[in-house]
C-alpha cells in the first residue's frame, strides 16, 4: 500500500514473473507492451477516464519469448517491469472464482472488505449493502464504458477478470485508439470473432455485469435478487444516458432537444463514411 494525502494505493508488478495464481504463462512482460502501458494508462488519467496508474518501468536483463502478431513466429524481445497502482485490483471475476468453487464465506468476507475499504457510502451493517454495492457497480461500468467510447478507446479484452470491481480501466494489453469512427475496430489480432470489437464494449459490460450478479446470488434473499435483476435491466439505460451527455457536450450542445441524439447518430454514420 502507498498513502498519500490520506489516500491508500495498492502497488502491483506487472512482468516480475510467476505467482502462486499464475496460469500458463511465464509472467513476463515484453518492453514495448510495457510502455504502451505507461503511456496510455498515464493518457487515459489525463482525459478523465478512470484508471490504474503508472508509477515506474524498469527494462529487464530477462529475454522474453513472443509470438507477437499469433502467427507461429516466436521472436525473442526484452523484458520489462510495471510498477503499477490503483485503489484497488479487485475484479468482477474476483467474486466470481469463489462463487463457481463454492467458497461462500470467504467472498462474504472479501465482498464486506471491498466495501467497507471501497464504499464508504454503504453501511458495513446494512442488510442490503450487497444489493447497494451492486447498483454502484453498474451505473459506474456504464460511466466508465461511455467515457471509453467519447474517446475512441477500445479496451481489447473485456473479459470479468479485466473488469475492476471500482469500475477503473485496468490490464492494457492489446487495447487500441479508433483512428476515425468504426464499430467494428478490433485493437487484437487474436480476436478473431471481434468478441470485443469497440462497438460491443458496452455490451460485453452488460454480459460480465450480468456475471457479477449470478456470483452475488447465493448471498440475496428472494426480494434482493428480484430487485438486483431489475437493476442491471436498466443498465442499458445508465449507459445510453452517460454516452449521450459525453456527445452532446463534446458536440457543445446546451439544453435538451429530441433531435440531439438523431444529430449524434447522423454524425456517427457519417464518420463511418468517411
Amino acid at each position: 500500500y502507498f498513502c498519500r494525502h490520506g489516500e491508500r494505493w495498492e502497488l502491483q508488478l506487472k512482468g516480475s514473473g510467476k505467482t502462486p495464481y499464475s496460469r500458463n504463462g511465464d509472467g513476463r512482460a515484453v518492453l514495448r507492451s510495457s510502455v504502451r502501458e505507461f503511456l496510455c494508462s498515464e493518457a487515459m488519467h489525463y482525459l478523465g477516464i478512470p484508471t490504474s496508474r503508472a508509477a515506474s518501468l524498469v527494462v529487464s536483463d530477462d529475454d522474453v519469448w513472443r509470438d507477437q502478431f499469433y502467427n507461429g513466429n516466436i521472436k525473442k524481445e526484452r523484458g520489462a517491469i510495471v510498477l503499477r497502482l490503483a485503489k484497488s485490483w479487485f475484479r468482477i471475476g474476483s467474486l466470481e472464482i469463489l462463487a463457481h468453487s463454492g467458497e461462500l464465506d470467504l467472498q462474504r468476507r472479501l465482498l464486506d472488505f471491498i466495501i467497507q475499504e471501497h464504499f464508504p457510502s454503504i453501511a458495513k451493517n446494512d442488510s442490503n449493502r450487497y444489493l447497494e454495492f451492486f447498483s454502484t457497480v453498474v451505473s459506474e461500468t456504464a460511466n466508465l464504458i461511455a467515457l471509453w467510447m467519447s474517446v475512441g478507446f477500445a479496451h481489447g479484452v473485456c473479459n470479468t477478470d479485466n473488469f475492476s470491481l471500482l469500475s477503473i480501466t485496468i490490464d492494457y494489453g492489446p487495447f487500441g485508439f479508433m483512428d476515425s469512427y468504426d464499430p467494428n475496430f478490433v485493437p487484437n489480432t487474436s480476436d478473431d470473432e471481434k468478441r470485443y470489437k469497440v462497438g460491443n464494449q458496452a455490451t460485453v459490460g452488460l454480459f460480465n455485469l450480468s456475471k457479477l450478479l449470478q456470483a452475488l446470488k447465493p448471498l440475496l434473499d428472494p426480494r434482493q435478487k428480484q430487485l438486483a435483476s431489475q437493476i442491471l435491466e436498466g443498465y442499458g439505460e445508465h449507459y445510453y444516458i452517460r454516452f449521450t451527455e459525453l456527445f452532446k457536450t463534446k458536440l457543445g450542445l446546451l439544453g435538451e432537444n429530441e433531435d440531439d441524439n438523431y444529430l449524434i447518430a447522423f454524425l456517427l454514420k457519417v464518420s463511418l463514411l468517411c
